[in-house]
């Protein structure tokens, strides 16, 4: 027998989860809401649903709430609102990508506590920074590791290849075209389905994805070398990357009961 209230939750779940993927993959209301905010003076303007996020008009809707939004400041936060009040979200096919700096825990040994902060903190600044504009929403910052996602919303179907450009671009940025980057990182992309959405609980709510396709990405990420960007081939074949020159690898990932195919990329 099903608890009281049971179908009413299911029938509720289902029609948030509708009204999820609708943002995600930017469905109709989305489209719908363009529509409307076009119509209103204003510059910059949110990517997604392109309400002001400048001008008079950005200054008021701010005020109440429609200012930018804290996993990309290109885009606003009513966007996402309503998956963070239901905790909703969705699973849709994205692209995952995790940075990790390769050593921090001999790093930090060598300086003050001051000091690797600073320096994790240039790390991160200009990760978020290549992401952002990349189109990917930041995740979290884990110890030494970056999280970015790349949504249909936010990409369209070019997720995969945002995604390796970023990549790429964030070891040059990191100066892995010397012999001396600043920074030594590995970076892990994989694309596939994920669950995304807001998550936790009444008190603490994140904006994340969930599942196997973002395992595979962490465990790509811990195991590329200093200077390394490992591609799934998923996320080559997405992205159309030939791979010519490209040196491949057949992984056995933690956890994983089979073998992961990767391109193996360099600044």
């Amino acid at each position: 027998m099903r608890p009281p209230g049971a179908d009413e939750r299911d029938s509720q779940t289902e029609t948030d989860e509708e009204a999820a993927r609708e943002t995600l993959v930017y469905g109709r209301r989305v489209r719908r809401r363009r529509r409307f905010w076009r119509a209103l003076p204003g510059a910059p303007r949110c990517k997604l649903c392109t309400a002001p996020l400048g001008g008079p008009v950005g200054t008021l809707l701010r005020l109440i709430g429609k200012g930018r939004w804290p996993g990309n400041p290109k885009y606003c936060r009513w966007c996402f609102k309503s998956l963070y009040t239901h905790r909703a979200g969705a699973e849709v096919e994205c692209t995952l990508l995790f940075a990790d700096i390769r050593g921090s825990t001999q790093l930090a040994e060598t300086m003050q506590a001051r000091d690797f902060r600073a320096a994790m903190e240039r790390f991160y600044e200009t990760a978020v920074s290549i992401l952002t504009e990349h189109d990917a929403f930041v995740d979290k910052f884990v110890g030494d590791e970056v999280i970015g996602i790349f949504i249909p919303a936010l990409t369209g179907n070019a997720h995969a290849r945002q995604a390796v450009d970023a990549g790429l671009e964030l070891l040059i940025a990191t100066g892995h075209q010397t012999d001396a980057p600043w920074a030594p990182i590995g970076i892990g992309v994989n694309t596939g389905v994920a669950y995304v959405g807001a998550v936790g609980t009444e008190d603490h709510v994140e904006f994340t994805a969930l599942g196997d396709a973002v395992n595979v990405a962490a465990r790509l990420a811990s195991v590329a070398a200093p200077g390394e960007l490992l591609v799934a081939a998923a996320t080559a074949q997405a992205a159309d990357l030939d791979g010519a020159g490209a040196e491949r690898r057949h992984l056995a990932l933690k956890g994983k009961t089979g073998a992961t195919d990767v391109l193996v990329l360099t600044a």
